[in-house]
């Protein structure tokens, strides 16, 4: 039956005011859709929480944390090795050769290191003060409370781990409160609006100033690959944007166990915040272990694989993990700014050309999220699995 302004032929038109009101019943309907489109990248199995296990008065850590399978956390102090690179944001916003050098500076970094510390960044100190006490008080929170945060079965977002994926898997001797923060319309806001009040509001003023120095950071890493700014503006403007608040409690066998398992971020780029100076990230370099000393109120800045990607091999993400000791607590806010949920991830197309084709396939991002959070954690796994056939490179190179 045919239709003329979604009114059926031979039927009584409504009145003007009764379109009105379905019309507003409508949008209403359609906006609730929207509120409740939210985005699940993933799950994660349900664990115990490592800070009440580490409250009992244990000498043995249960057998699950046990990780033999790794390295044990030895340290490598080497003089050449002992400190990441450090890149003032101010001269990268300077002109002439303070910004050329500090710019090559970063180049450098992306390229060899894959991590670098950021100081003078613009994040004001006050910011950064309350965020460090409202992530303390939050993890001070009653267990109780904490439950009422805790990770739903089908989503990995709130406390618990990350990764999990069957119940015989070694876990890492942490906790987590992992939360999608940005765009807005992706955010789970029943989660978010269960936080304490004093937290929310930090985070929101926090994920715009992380925000903020994460594009910058984009645009002068494009200008350092000679990349088309523009192909860097318009994949990661409306980024999407999580962060990972991290507790490693005191372990009384910390050489048998590891805070967070070696891995390399999925995101661009990852931006943390260590709350103390107690040491505990360290970074795969030369085939060793190398210890990040964090700086006071400066960022710790990795390179991810969306980075590596984008780049065409360019700039490295690099493997790191988390390492814990029996005398201190380590807390960390870690801020993952990757692109836009409906871009395609892949090599910069003006970065290819017939010296330098594309090592990586081209992907949805919803799609690569999704894969990599059904995984186990397993170094730069991922990664590889992203990468085109060696045997198609040679062809494509005839």
């Amino acid at each position: 039956m045919s239709s003329f302004n979604g009114v059926r032929r031979g039927a009584i038109a409504p009145s003007s005011k009764e379109m009105r009101k379905s019309r507003s019943f409508s949008l209403q309907v359609m906006d609730l859709q929207l509120e409740e489109e939210v985005v699940n990248f993933g799950k994660s199995l349900i664990v115990p929480s490592v800070q009440e296990l580490a409250k009992q008065p244990i000498i043995n850590i249960p057998p699950r944390y046990l990780r033999s399978d790794l390295e044990p956390p030895i340290l490598h102090h080497h003089t050449c090795l002992s400190s990441v690179p450090i890149i003032d944001f101010h001269k990268l916003a300077a002109t002439g050769d303070s910004m050329d050098c500090e710019l090559e500076r970063l180049h450098s970094a992306c390229k060899d290191w894959g991590f670098f510390q950021v100081i003078n960044h613009g994040v004001s100190t006050s910011l950064l003060e309350k965020l460090k006490l409202e992530v303390e008080n939050f993890f001070e929170l009653s267990y109780d409370e904490k439950k009422k945060l805790w990770q739903e079965p089908d989503n990995h977002e709130g406390f618990g781990q990350l990764f999990v994926v069957s119940e015989e898997q070694k876990l890492d001797w942490s906790d987590m409160f992992y939360i999608t923060t940005l765009p807005f319309n992706l955010r789970n806001t029943d989660l978010f609006q269960k936080l304490p009040p004093n937290l929310r509001e930090t985070l929101d003023s926090y994920s715009v100033e992380a925000r903020k120095l994460a594009m910058a950071m984009l645009g002068y890493m494009a200008k350092a690959l000679q990349m088309d700014g523009e192909e860097m503006r318009e994949l990661f403007s409306d980024g999407v944007q999580s962060m990972r608040m991290n507790y490693y409690p005191p372990c009384p066998q910390p050489d048998k166990a590891i805070g967070f398992t070696p891995h390399s971020d999925a995101d661009a780029l990852t931006i943390l915040l260590q709350l103390s100076e107690t040491e505990g990230l360290q970074i795969q370099k030369g085939g060793k272990w190398v210890p990040v000393k964090p700086l006071p109120n400066a960022f710790v800045v990795n390179i991810g694989d969306i980075m590596e990607i984008v780049s065409n091999g360019i700039y490295r993400s690099i493997e790191h993990r988390a390492t814990v000791n029996s005398k201190e607590e380590r807390l960390s806010i870690a801020t993952f700014y990757s692109s836009k949920l409906d871009s395609v991830l892949g090599p910069a197309p003006s970065l290819i050309g017939l010296n330098s084709p594309a090592i990586f396939r081209r992907v949805p991002l919803e799609k690569y999220f999704k894969e990599f959070f059904a995984r186990k954690l397993n170094g730069k796994a991922y990664l590889d699995f992203m990468k085109v056939d060696e045997q198609i490179l040679q062809v494509n190179k005839i």
